[in-house]
């Protein structure tokens, strides 16, 4: 399975049956927080939530994300990802890619219709982002997930809302990827691009049962062999800028239900495995009560 199709859904029909989730509880010294792994972007047909989802909201005071979702649509916020994704020296993405990985990327957009020309300042990353959330629409995914659902419930409910890192902080992440990737990046991306479908289809199934080995297969393995580099600044860096944060959680007296991208979560290097080392006990949850009309999909952004 290609690794650079997995770092783009993490960036951007049907029920499984299963008594899993991806919501873990963790406790040490009495103590609980509980945590999420989440798919940043669902379709419709992906509601409702597992109900371990809810459960775990309910019995949190305080709901932990990634970064703050509602500043992330802020204008400024789009300003600055549009400064980051963008050559600021003249240059364009043709200048910056080798021939065949731009002839690959040219040979895509010319058969899709893709303006390439008006993608040319951007750095590859922002235009596989580009490419891949126009493929995920034609799936009748929503740039919406599970994080914006419970951010957009959290603050109907009045609950507190906490953050792992800024805005500025993730924007950096996702468009400061180095320059000896690109090549890689763009060329698996686009050669296994007829994949997706199938892969998101695996992906949301993983998430939703909670399979941690094939979420690790599809979201960890094969980025950690191909491009170390790139599974380093985006998962095991911020994991261990994370954790500080998130162990100390334990010490507070509200209970904390903390909401990351499912790929944080699995892995020997993962929040999960870091916990167990940390002496917390963690074990999967498993809903008491199934109650889907609680976590209905969310209406359609404008």
């Amino acid at each position: 399975m290609n690794a650079s199709l997995g770092i783009a859904l993490v960036f951007v029909a049907g029920t499984w049956a299963s008594a899993e989730s991806s919501v873990w509880k963790a406790t040490r010294d009495g103590s609980t927080i509980y945590l999420g792994g989440t798919c940043h972007v669902l379709r419709p047909t992906d509601y409702p939530l597992p109900a371990e989802f809810d459960e775990a909201y309910g019995a949190s005071e305080t709901i932990v994300f990634e970064t703050d979702m509602g500043a992330l649509k802020d204008p400024s916020t789009q300003q600055a990802i549009l400064a980051k994704a963008t050559y600021d020296d003249g240059s364009t993405v043709e200048e910056h890619l080798s021939a065949e990985a731009y002839a690959l990327l040219s040979s895509y957009c010319a058969s899709n219709n893709v303006p390439l020309d008006a993608l040319k300042q951007f750095k590859p990353s922002m235009i596989v982002i580009t490419i891949m959330t126009m493929e995920l629409m034609k799936l009748g995914v929503m740039m919406e997930g599970v994080d914006t659902f419970y951010d957009q419930k959290a603050i109907a409910d009045g609950k507190t809302r906490e953050f792992l890192e800024t805005v500025e902080q993730q924007i950096d992440f996702v468009f400061g990827m180095p320059e000896s990737n690109d090549n890689k990046f763009v060329t698996h991306s686009i050669s296994e691009i007829g994949l997706l479908p199938e892969v998101y289809e695996s992906l949301v199934g993983a998430w939703r049962t909670g399979d941690m080995g094939k979420l690790g297969e599809l979201m960890i393995s094969e980025l950690k062999e191909e491009m170390p580099q790139l599974y380093e600044e985006l998962l095991t860096d911020r994991n261990e800028a994370w954790m500080p944060r998130i162990s100390a959680f334990h010490k507070t007296p509200q209970v904390e239900f903390i909401l990351v991208g499912a790929g944080h979560l699995v892995g020997p290097d993962g929040i999960i495995a870091t916990l167990e080392k940390q002496g917390f006990q963690v074990e999967r949850v498993i809903a008491s009560k199934k109650s889907p009309e609680k976590v209905g999909a969310p209406a359609m952004a404008e």
